[in-house]
């Protein structure tokens, strides 16, 4: 399976018949944040799955905890990133490990939207 890069909107990356959802799991403290599966279970990806994230300047993730680990690949814009108990600035490029039951934020810092892709073990 491809997905396939259409446009970028409102600074955000789009693929063709990939669906924009608001990001926020239930309860959510996120603000203007959005996200598109690329990879997941309607793939059959049994061993992991890739997300594209977005956050609108001034807007922010959820911060979130998890038994599972993280790779973080940051594609445009800048966050300060909340890690443990550090702040860190992140941009273009980057790449973060974050560990499991590791308290994480993204918060968009610069005047640009901030997009990064995630990739996450499997749920099923």
């Amino acid at each position: 399976m491809i997905q396939r890069f259409t446009s970028i909107a409102s600074g955000e990356m789009r693929w063709e018949n990939v669906m924009v959802r608001a990001y926020g799991p239930e309860n959510s403290t996120a603000l203007n944040a959005t996200r598109q599966i690329l990879i997941g279970n309607d793939e059959d990806s049994s061993h992991f799955h890739m997300r594209y994230f977005a956050v609108q300047p001034g807007g922010y993730t959820s911060l979130d905890q998890h038994a599972h680990d993280h790779g973080v690949y940051v594609l445009h814009g800048q966050a300060r990133l909340r890690l443990g108990e550090e702040e860190h600035e992140v941009s273009a490029g980057d790449v973060i490990y974050i560990s499991g039951n590791e308290v994480h934020q993204f918060v968009a810092s610069g005047e640009d939207t901030f997009g990064f892709l995630c990739v996450v073990p499997a749920k099923r």
